[in-house]
């Protein structure tokens, strides 16, 4: 199974403070699943990271594999956008984050669900 990791549960990670979420990290790291991430995911990461915590974000991001945001993924994401942006305030990255997950069949491991309404997503 792939699991495609959204920004929310990254920078917990990141911030190792949430016991639960870290063990769950754990056991997804050890398994034999692929962990993907969106280009999304990796530029609101890099948007608001300090100097002195780069390494540890390219050694967290150095596991993973960024998926590719190519027209595919525009054109599920913009079907998404026509379906859920009026009735559920759908901005365009989780739009691009969940067109990923569908693109690449992947589960989606995120903390806000109510963002990623479609029936398309399953959840890790």
């Amino acid at each position: 199974m792939n699991v495609l990791v959204d920004s929310d549960v990254l920078i917990e990670v990141s911030r190792a403070r949430d016991v639960a979420l870290l063990e769950k990290w754990s056991q997804l790291s050890g398994s034999h699943h692929t962990i993907l991430y969106s280009p999304v995911t990796s530029a609101e990461l890099w948007w608001g990271v300090r100097q002195h915590e780069q390494p540890a974000l390219i050694a967290l991001f150095r596991g993973m594999k960024c998926v590719p945001a190519d027209e595919t993924t525009g054109r599920f994401a913009g079907d998404f956008l026509r379906r859920y942006a009026g009735s559920h305030g759908m901005k365009i990255g989780d739009a691009l984050i969940a067109a990923a997950a569908a693109q690449h069949r992947a589960a989606l491991w995120t903390r806000n669900r109510k963002h990623f309404p479609m029936l398309e997503i399953d959840f890790f």
